[in-house]
């Protein structure tokens, strides 16, 4: 009670100072102040080496903000109103003056210049994926399980006819496969002509459907889930290649076992063959294969990759502008995700950057100085800064601020950049920079377009002090990253609940140097409620390297948790940290170890709130499951001591478990057969539910959501 009255006094104090306190309509994506409270920007795009600013009103060159063309313009020329805003004016062509709409049923490209309309091609009925080739003009698009592609004539083209249509997903074409694993985002990939299209056909019948119930219709129906749980069987992918004018199929004879994984699909520059990464259903053996794509046969294999735990490609190859015959690969072969040049005549690799730091993306070459531009964590774990590398001479330069996360998009020919970055301080940050190197110097600044100020501060919100620092990993040796939020108002001499926000698995982190050291909107929310809020990046999450993220192979949560626990320790060791009021939350893979850490060490956390948990890895999905478990018949032990249906009955504090009613990823099966492990052992776990969401929460939901976990806390943590 006496807490209680605390906070409310300390509410009172921040309003008497003029300091407005934020609210969950203010920090969250779904409230109704959000969007007024994100940093100023601007939204840029290129129209070959002119970089241009996009409003809502019309296209400009961003350097002299000489107005190119206005929404006004384009729906007088087309004679309709089919641009809502200059944000969907797209410049498909340098310097040509011709924008792409989309209106009325129509793709159209207008030519502001001459006034009129240039070419059009019918939106076809009923298509939902749609993959257009600016070359070609050429349209694929998906309708109920098949694949087509309308001609930049406007003549509609039948790939396939055996999809099923029926809503079952058995068969389906052009969609994305294996889950979204392995960095598949897509199901149709054009040649750089555009006259070919590769696509994916991937065969689910064998795969067991799990049922989702909609409660949206008056008698409740079901639909199933085409979803093979780890150690079952597993859904077959085929590609094809169709061809625009000759209008056939080549099917590509796929090498390795029916239900291996291909991905990462490339094109070779001249078209003619096509190159995928194909990973055994064990995932510690990749093959690079080249394919003819008129026979559909293997060439050869150009490369490949084992190791006695997982090999997961992620990235397709990057060929060299000037030179056909090399192209660029990542691979994590020396521990971290590196640039290798690889020889595709001889598949000679030579590896081009070193050392204990992760290549984060590949932004795309400089033809003029013969150099790749690129995204890295080289300066600090965890900051993400722009690198230009010469390959033809041994020399790296850093491109831009050598602090915070940066984001760029390239020039046609890569000799500038802009630049989006924000650091602990810095909300947003936009520049254009050069590429170029000069006379041994960093490239050039060329201007600032953006640098915005806090707009919480701006509006006379009161922010929580944000710091990030490092404790040991509980191996004594690998640093751990973590973020500390302490609350609004906060006094040394006082001791506050305390919540530990976790997520902890791989492909994720929490802590990175961007603004307010990657603060979390709800974070700051229970800081101005008197909370204190620690976040601690384990290992097992991503961008530390091969064995920063494997040592959690064959038996996830168990060293997290140890990290976690670290943490946990150094909070005790805080003057102004409650120990007996330690609560902690996370989502998905942060809903596992909310879960297991209430479970495991039942008399460290007080409160904990889990959402859409995984309860039993045996539950989960093949590609990602297998790949850090191996599967339920190979890892029985591992299976079984992961599993949180054993630990139900430890649970001592109070838990609240959160999913999603229709979730499609960690399925309700997971949370429904921990309440019933709870109910066997007697323990007590609350539950409530979102029918009608899948895996998160978006819009008003978002708020109902986040409202729903501070009370939670407030009730039983204050």
């Amino acid at each position: 009670m006496r807490t209680k009255l605390f906070v409310a006094l300390m509410m009172i104090a921040n309003i008497a100072m003029g300091q407005k306190l934020l609210t969950l309509e203010d920090v969250m994506s779904g409230g109704n102040n959000w969007y007024n409270l994100q940093p100023e920007n601007k939204y840029t795009s290129w129209w070959g080496n002119v970089p241009l600013e996009t409003t809502a009103d019309d296209v400009r060159e961003l350097m002299t903000g000489r107005r190119l063309v206005s929404v006004e313009r384009i729906n007088e020329i087309v004679g309709e109103k089919v641009a809502h805003s200059g944000h969907n004016l797209l410049m498909p062509y340098a310097k040509r003056p011709v924008v792409q709409v989309r209106g009325a049923g129509r793709r159209l490209q207008v030519d502001w210049e001459q006034g009129k309309v240039v070419w059009s091609q019918p939106i076809p009925e009923g298509a939902e994926w749609q993959d257009f080739n600016q070359t070609s003009r050429n349209l694929a698009f998906t309708r109920l399980g098949n694949l087509y592609v309308m001609t930049a004539q406007g003549e509609e083209l039948t790939v396939s006819k055996d999809g099923s249509t029926d809503g079952s997903n058995n068969i389906v074409y052009g969609q994305s496969v294996h889950r979204d694993e392995f960095g598949i985002t897509k199901g149709t990939f054009w040649s750089p002509d555009g006259e070919r299209l590769a696509f994916y056909r991937m065969d689910q019948s064998m795969v067991a459907g799990y049922p989702q119930v909609d409660i949206s219709q008056r008698i409740a129906s079901v639909t199933m889930d085409k979803y093979p749980m780890a150690g079952e069987t597993s859904h077959q992918v085929k590609v094809g290649i169709f061809d625009v004018k000759k209008r056939n199929v080549v099917w590509l004879d796929l090498v390795g076992a029916p239900d291996d994984y291909h991905t990462n699909l490339t094109w070779s520059p001249d078209g003619q063959t096509l190159y995928v990464f194909e990973l055994n259903r064990d995932q510690n053996h990749m093959r690079l294969v080249a394919y003819d794509v008129a026979t559909g046969r293997m060439q050869k294999q150009i490369y490949e990759e084992r190791h006695d735990k997982y090999v997961e490609p992620m990235n397709g190859l990057l060929f060299l502008p000037w030179d056909d015959t090399k192209a660029l690969m990542q691979s994590r072969r020396d521990g971290y995700n590196h640039l290798y040049l690889l020889d595709i005549e001889t598949g000679a690799i030579d590896q081009r950057t070193y050392g204990d730091f992760e290549v984060q993306e590949v932004l795309g070459f400089n033809r003029k100085s013969k150099s790749v531009l690129y995204r890295s964590n080289a300066i600090d774990p965890r900051t993400s800064c722009l690198f230009c590398l010469d390959l033809e001479k041994p020399r790296c330069t850093l491109l831009g601020a050598d602090e915070g996360v940066h984001y760029a998009s390239l020039s046609e020919d890569g000799t500038m950049l802009i630049d989006r970055y924000s650091s602990p301080t810095v909300p947003r940050s936009i520049n254009l920079i050069s590429t170029q190197p000069t006379r041994g110097r960093r490239p050039n600044l060329i201007a600032n377009i953006l640098t915005a100020k806090d707009p919480w501060q701006e509006q006379g919100y009161a922010i929580p002090e944000i710091t990030s620092g490092s404790i040991k990993a509980a191996d004594g040796v690998t640093d751990l990253y973590y973020r500390m939020v302490k609350p609004v108002d906060f006094d040394s001499t006082k001791t506050y609940p305390t919540i530990v926000y976790v997520y902890g698995g791989p492909h994720a982190h929490n802590v990175d140097a961007r603004w307010h050291w990657c603060l979390r909107g709800w974070e700051a929310y229970m800081a101005s409620k008197g909370y204190l809020l620690f976040i601690l990046d384990n290992r097992g999450s991503e961008w530390r390297g091969r064995e920063f993220e494997q040592v959690t192979f064959r038996h996830l949560g168990e060293e997290e948790m140890k990290d976690q626990l670290e943490g946990v320790k150094y909070l005790k060791s805080l003057p102004y940290v409650d120990a007996n009021r330690l609560g902690v939350h996370g989502w998905s893979y942060g809903g596992f170890m909310t879960t297991n850490l209430m479970c495991t060490y039942p008399d460290v956390f007080k409160v904990g709130v889990a959402g859409g948990p995984v309860v039993d890895w045996k539950y989960y999905e093949v590609m990602y499951g297998e790949r850090y478990m191996d599967t339920p018949q190979q890892n029985p032990e591992g299976y079984e001591r992961c599993s949180l249906l054993g630990k139900a009955k430890n649970l001592k504090g109070r838990l609240q478990i959160i999913f999603g009613y229709n979730d499609p990823t960690c399925v309700p099966q997971h949370t429904l057969s921990f309440l019933r492990a709870c109910e066997d052992a007697g323990t007590q776990p609350d539950l409530f539910t979102y029918p009608g969401d899948g895996h998160n929460m978006f819009g008003r939901d978002q708020v109902h959501l986040h409202e729903r976990i501070s009370r939670y806390f407030d009730d039983y943590l204050k």
